[in-house]
């Protein structure tokens, strides 16, 4: 007998407030690039370049969200989810990222609302997940600093048409990844390099997303607000004092640098001296306008990074030894198997005073599927929930603030650069049918929220 079926988790373990539900983003699911006024957004542009997506994948179709929302939130409701997260797609809205508002997408918008709260479903929005318009992007997208205004004016429209039904907001999706990857590394969209780049985006982005929340909390008091950030436990890879200092560096930059200027701590420039390079772009009252007093904090937590010494990597002085490197177990990402480090960042992050609730927003892992006979096996994705679900349940125990859950991710999607060779869903998609087939770690996830 295998550990599905020996689990002795259940949801009441975890309290009568404990949140759950599953997570999803617009460009990953939507399809419909062009449909219904939508405009360019900079993912449309980038994926139809080529060489910058695995096997030559493209999201023209995805998971066609955009035609089957109602089939997919009836799935939902039959999983026994009652909490869905879901992004608006900004061109969708406003197909130049400025007014005029695109009055299909707001109509699109509000049908899977209304749809979920049919179904007994709280939606939870995010306003951004990363798809911004590609008119804007032209004009230099995050690094100009009006991409404060732009964002802040979209927010406007979106709390001034769903903020009536919705209450569970959340500002940006996971500010390091996609200013790392898009504005420094250059493998996400826009594909743009350089620090100078990376260190604009950085702070335009912090300030949008102090303005943001303040805009939904102007237009609606009690609303429930947070926003989302990527964050890994960092362990050096030997104690030497190199390695030590190389894992603190590592740790500064992707679990500090974007949450403690919210939180009114100021940009740790003392642990990454490369910081100090933002106050060319502070301008007064900046350092009065990055922090606000979210209701929550959303952690989006997969795997641990191991890390060395390393002069020949600039502006850091570390590099991250691959779990392939290290021979341990790893998804198809490339990322370690280690539910560990979902306790540690737990811990680490409630040593901060400003955090008043955690909610782990995006959890999950991708591994191969077995289709056989109708049915779709994935014992590996089940046991790393339940792996993780029992460190949340000792943090818990232990007296850590965490409030939530929500699994990465409802179906098989478009995985950003990977293309749709990762899959993370509870529900398996055939790409090429679209048909849906709920996988074993879905229907475990539904006996466990019964």
């Amino acid at each position: 007998m295998n550990k599905v079926e020996t689990s002795f988790l259940h949801k009441n373990q975890f309290g009568e407030d404990f949140l759950w539900g599953v997570s999803t983003a617009a460009f990953q699911i939507e399809g419909a690039p062009d449909s219904d006024g939508k405009g360019r957004s900079i993912w449309d542009v980038f994926t139809s370049q080529k060489g910058k997506i695995k096997s030559g994948h493209h999201a023209l179709t995805a998971c066609d969200f955009y035609n089957s929302y109602q089939s997919d939130i009836d799935l939902i409701r039959d999983l026994n989810i009652p909490n869905f997260r879901f992004s608006i797609s900004w061109p969708r809205i406003m197909p130049t990222g400025v007014l005029p508002v695109n009055e299909a997408g707001i109509v699109y918008y509000n049908k899977i609302i209304d749809s979920l709260l049919s179904a007994g479903i709280e939606p939870w929005i995010t306003l951004y997940h990363w798809d911004l318009p590609h008119e804007l992007e032209i004009k230099g997208g995050w690094t100009n600093r009006e991409s404060v205004n732009w964002f802040s004016a979209y927010v406007e429209v979106c709390v001034q048409n769903f903020g009536d039904r919705v209450k569970n907001w959340m500002v940006i999706n996971e500010p390091s990844v996609f200013i790392g990857a898009g504005y420094f590394l250059g493998i996400h969209a826009p594909g743009k390099k350089g620090i100078t780049n990376y260190l604009k985006a950085m702070h335009h982005v912090t300030l949008a997303t102090t303005a943001g929340a303040k805009i939904i909390r102007n237009h609606i008091p009690d609303a429930h607000i947070g926003t989302t950030f990527s964050c890994t436990h960092i362990e050096p890879a030997t104690q030497s004092s190199k390695d030590v200092e190389a894992a603190k560096r590592v740790d500064t930059l992707l679990n500090r640098t974007f949450i403690e200027p919210i939180l009114g701590l100021g940009y740790p420039q003392a642990d990454l001296p490369v910081l100090k390079k933002l106050n060319a772009y502070i301008v007064e009252d900046d350092l009065n306008n990055l922090s606000f007093d979210f209701d929550f904090i959303g952690l989006q937590c997969y795997t641990r990074e191991v890390v060395k010494s390393s002069l020949l990597i600039p502006y850091i002085g570390a590099e991250l030894i691959s779990a392939e490197k290290r021979n341990v177990i790893s998804t198809d990402m490339g990322w370690e198997v280690y539910p560990p480090a979902l306790y540690e960042v737990l811990k680490k992050f409630n040593a901060y005073k400003g955090i008043k609730k955690i909610i782990i927003t995006e959890n999950g892992a991708a591994f191969p599927d077995t289709l056989k006979n109708g049915k779709v096996y994935d014992i590996k994705r089940t046991h790393y929930i339940q792996d993780h679900l029992e460190q949340i349940l000792k943090a818990k125990k232990d007296g850590l603030n965490v409030d939530g859950y929500f699994v990465w991710t409802l179906t098989d999607n478009f995985e950003w650069a990977e293309g749709y060779n990762a899959r993370f869903g509870l529900i398996h998609v055939d790409f090429d049918t679209q048909q849906r087939t709920i996988k074993h770690s879905g229907l475990w996830f539904k006996d466990f929220l019964s």
